[in-house]
């Protein structure tokens, strides 16, 4: 039985990355750094959770001395709250969409009286106004948690955001489906043993997902089916809440008895 479900944010439930990507550009130019993240790099710095500890590392990647770098530092608490604002602008705007399928199912999960929660190894700051700017206020509603990158010690791969967001949905582990984009995702809400379904975004499509329970280009919807490829290996040229909660009753063990035996 799935009780819940959990979403990552970025990339997985709306595809914000390339508005973040402008909104550090956009930061670097007002502290006149002169730093540009073009879109090949910046999928490379996605391997690191949160915007602070993305500068951060690449800070730690320039060929700069060590006395630069100390400079280089101090801003980047700075430079992180001047890009969560200018990403504000932008999701006021009106630049933000689900990925397919997101808001089918996440109807049908409030239909159906299963819990929504989003995993977001963003700031707070950021999620809300993103889930509200993507989902519409009336949608953004099914949404039961939110748990974000300030609430743990460890981001993803680490599983202490998924920890939170099974305690805050108050669902066990073995009744929660988790969406991400990201092995890092992956690696994350596995480590707390969760069925997890992987729908990697342009920026993460590399990354290694074999960890993941079921690996598919995104969700689907009757006007964007998966494809020939996709809709072969699911069965199906969309995933809906029957089709997931078959997967997740075939990925649990049968315990043995008199009535059941071993294949």
């Amino acid at each position: 039985m799935i009780e819940a479900l959990a979403f990552d944010l970025d990339g997985t439930l709306v595809d914000s990355e390339e508005l973040h990507r402008r909104a550090f550009n956009q930061a670097f130019q007002e502290f006149d750094l002169g730093w540009n993240w073009g879109p090949g790099l910046y999928a490379e710095l996605l391997a690191v959770s949160g915007g602070a500890a993305r500068i951060a590392h690449y800070l730690d990647c320039l060929a700069l001395s060590p006395a630069e770098k100390t400079e280089l530092r101090r801003l980047v608490p700075a430079l992180h709250r001047a890009k969560t604002r200018i990403f504000g602008e932008l999701l006021a705007a009106g630049s933000a969409r689900p990925r397919a399928g997101v808001a089918r199912l996440l109807r049908a999960a409030r239909a159906a009286g299963v819990r929504v929660g989003v995993v977001a190894s963003s700031a707070a700051a950021n999620a809300w106004p993103l889930v509200t700017a993507a989902l519409g206020p009336e949608l953004a509603t099914a949404v039961a948690a939110l748990v974000s990158a300030e609430q743990v010690a460890r981001r993803k791969p680490a599983p202490d955001l998924y920890e939170l967001a099974l305690a805050t949905l108050r669902v066990p582990a073995r009744s929660c489906v988790a969406f991400e984009d990201s092995a890092n995702g992956v690696a994350a809400a596995k480590a707390v043993g969760v069925y997890t379904v992987a729908t990697p975004s342009r920026w993460t499509i590399g990354q290694d997902f074999a960890a993941a329970d079921l690996l598919i280009p995104s969700l689907g919807d009757p006007d964007i089916p998966l494809g020939p490829e996709a809709e072969r290996a699911l069965g199906a040229p969309w995933l809906d809440l029957p089709l997931l909660r078959r997967r997740l009753a075939a990925s649990r063990p049968v315990a043995a008895s008199s009535s059941v035996q071993p294949t």
